[in-house]
């Protein structure tokens, strides 16, 4: 979404009891539109700036939060790139004593988060700004006292350019988190490890694919009560598939969401240059109380088989790239008895893919196809035989008259919706 300076400003003048402002993926503003509403929102408790196109100008617009303003919760403004004004964001946040979200920008070094530790210990979420300063053995010390009175903290990001020899000071904010998020932090398995020794609580942990296979036993030796694991690629475009989920020490029973984006369509194994479908299936055996699961990469139909056989508590499944025929789509739909959420692009399921779901939708919240080899009479006989079902297509321009670009199945009781823009077809 596109967002100007002067919505930015009509919002803050307009508003006067306005509390939160979350931004996410937008573009179009700048940090003077941060300026404006810091000064004109006395009330504000959120400002969430997140992954936006930002035209980072400065970061003087803390200085523009007044001084007697303490109503402050959260702030994130991680993806600034500029440095900020330090002393203003040290007065903000020892002034707001309220706040348990703060997200800094890669511009804070160890020693300022050291003095922000001292005024914020009742935080509870922590971003935490860039981790490669030099520190001396005294500001070690201090940085690891500072955070042993931070008890409230379950959430912990940020940690750009991590260094191994300065994590253990760290090590005192892991004892209760249960979300640590290291998608920043290019760590080795050995420091991945060490890490892991000390996060016994972990619900979900993001990490870069630069632990490998070893990380990720360690991820399994440490972390009993993991439920969600993400792993990105350091590189997009690198070869090598993660083996390591399969192997006998990934011990986390309550897994249950599963998320692995391959860049590349149709990527292979890199060991064997077939496709993936044994250890997908090694997989969905192992963690039987999946409710998520996203799949990428060279995978056929025996894939879905064993995701139709053993993913029973399976609720939502995203599929890109993957597949061979209809029969690994109609797998899925007659085995995953809890499925709730089906989304599938780029993959060959046609018509009878889709219309073997008709006992199935009904019970489902949606189905998204794209890309797919759907055609306009599928979607309709889909349509006549569901008559209670909610069922669109999106067409592009240009595209065959015959296929369907984009097909949206959802059931609700209100019916057709009568928003649709023209370019969806309520069959």
């Amino acid at each position: 979404m596109a967002i100007s300076d002067e919505s930015l400003e009509f919002l803050a003048v307009s508003f006067p009891n306005f509390k939160a402002l979350s931004l996410l993926s937008c573009d179009g503003f700048s940090s003077n539109g941060l300026a404006v509403i810091a000064t004109h929102c006395k009330n504000l408790t959120e400002l969430d700036i997140q992954e936006n196109g930002i035209d980072d100008k400065g970061g003087s617009w803390l200085s523009c939060f007044p001084e007697n303003f303490t109503s402050l919760e959260v702030l994130n403004f991680a993806n600034l790139i500029s440095d900020i004004n330090f002393d203003a964001l040290e007065r903000l946040v020892g002034r707001c004593k309220s706040m348990r979200v703060l997200k800094l920008n890669r511009s804070i070094s160890l020693e300022q988060l050291q003095r922000l530790f001292v005024n914020a210990p009742q935080l509870a979420e922590l971003g935490m700004g860039s981790f490669s300063q030099e520190l001396t053995f005294r500001q070690h010390e201090e940085l690891e006292s500072a955070l042993s009175n931070c008890k409230n903290i379950h959430t912990l990001s940020g940690l750009w350019e991590a260094k191994g020899i300065y994590l253990p000071a760290l090590y005192p904010a892991f004892i209760h988190l249960t979300f640590l998020n290291l998608s920043y932090a290019a760590l080795q398995s050995g420091e991945l490890a060490k890490l892991l020794a000390h996060c016994s609580q972990l619900r979900r942990l993001w990490v870069l694919d630069t632990v490998e296979d070893k990380g990720l036993e360690a991820i399994g030796l440490n972390c009993p009560l993991l439920e969600e694991l993400r792993v990105f690629p350091a590189d997009p475009f690198d070869k090598e598939i993660i083996h390591g989920f399969t192997e006998d020490g990934f011990n986390c029973p309550d897994f249950t969401h599963f998320h692995l984006c391959i860049m590349n369509p149709g990527q292979p194994d890199y060991l064997t240059n077939g496709p993936m479908d044994e250890a997908f299936g090694a997989v969905v055996k192992i963690f039987t109380k999946f409710q998520r699961l996203s799949v990428s990469g060279l995978l056929t139909d025996l894939t879905f088989e064993y995701i139709g056989r053993y993913a029973k508590n399976l609720e939502t499944l995203s599929v890109a790239f993957a597949g061979s025929s209809d029969w690994g789509m109609q797998c899925v739909l007659g085995g995953c008895p809890k499925l709730r959420k089906l989304e599938i692009r780029d993959c060959p399921f046609g018509n009878a893919a889709l219309l073997s779901g008709l006992a199935k939708y009904e019970s489902m919240r949606s189905l998204w196809m794209s890309a797919c080899n759907v055609t306009m009479n599928g979607c309709r006989l889909l349509a006549r035989g569901m008559p209670r079902l909610n069922v669109e297509v999106m067409k592009e321009d240009g595209s065959d008259d015959s296929q369907a670009d984009k097909v949206y199945v959802y059931r609700s009781i209100a019916g057709p919706r009568r928003d649709a823009p023209s370019s969806v077809l309520t069959l």
